[in-house]
């Protein structure tokens, strides 16, 4: 009787594939046993078990590239090798993580580029009653605010989280969205533009909002008619803007 295991049977004890064991003994990871007789190579104990170490080592996220010097350590230096693959392994599963959180965030549109921060602010909007093309579009906002200025966001965050905190401000809000419906020439916009810019006005947070993209650098004007302009692109919008904008350049505001 044959002494040892063909390669077939000695990759089913150590459940790998044949392809496998053939490749571990071309980059050396294992020894290739030699062959009886009849040609074929036999497998005995001790490189059955150095294929299942190999294949625990693989499985666990060690590299191929490194198993064979872990093997041949002796332990300490084994035990040290595993706890540096221990701590790449939380550092890929933390990456992982992150990954998979923002594919998620990336289903509800822009906000896997928005932080946390941002994202409460736009579900504190929806809660005092912002309907969802709004929240959607001061999202749109959001992103392009901090692309235009990543410096000035943090800040333009905290004068929103104030302004979001007075009730009038949602009332002079949705003022401004029964003004969008009307036509160009209605004289009511006027009215709606004046009443608006005297709370900016009134306020210190709502001011900054409006006018904190102005400190940036490099272009202010350009950053600031960017991200006035946008979402204002009807007549009706640009008219609105314009008006308040005039009256906050009489009271001395500086509006580029």
């Amino acid at each position: 009787m044959t002494d040892g295991l063909t390669i077939g049977q000695a990759a089913s004890f150590a459940e790998v594939t044949v392809k496998a064991v053939r490749h571990y003994h071309r980059i050396g990871l294992l020894p290739e046993p030699p062959r009886d007789g009849s040609g074929y190579r036999r497998y005995g104990a001790t490189e059955v078990l150095r294929l299942v170490r190999i294949r625990t080592l693989a499985a666990a996220g060690v590299p191929l590239a490194e198993v064979g010097a872990m093997l041949d350590d002796g332990p300490e230096r084994f035990a040290e090798s595993l706890a540096d693959v221990e701590r790449r392994l939380d550092e890929r599963i933390e990456e992982l993580t992150a990954r998979r959180a923002m594919l998620r965030r990336l289903a509800d549109g822009d906000l896997a580029l928005l932080p946390d921060r941002a994202a409460d602010l736009l579900e504190r909007g929806r809660a005092l009653g912002l309907p969802p093309e709004e929240v959607a579009a001061a999202r749109e906002g959001m992103v392009l605010a901090r692309a235009l200025d990543p410096e000035a966001f943090d800040d333009y965050l905290g004068d929103l989280e104030e302004v979001l905190a007075d009730p009038q401000a949602i009332a002079v809000h949705k003022r401004a969205r029964e003004a969008l419906a009307w036509e160009p020439d209605d004289p009511r916009i006027e009215e709606a533009a004046v009443a608006m810019a005297d709370y900016v006005l009134a306020r210190p947070a709502m001011l900054k909002v409006v006018t904190g993209f102005q400190k940036a650098r490099t272009a202010p004007a350009d950053r600031y008619r960017l991200i006035s302009r946008f979402g204002n692109q009807s007549p009706t919008g640009a008219r609105l803007l314009d008006l308040i904008e005039a009256r906050l350049r009489s009271a001395g505001v500086f509006i580029p």
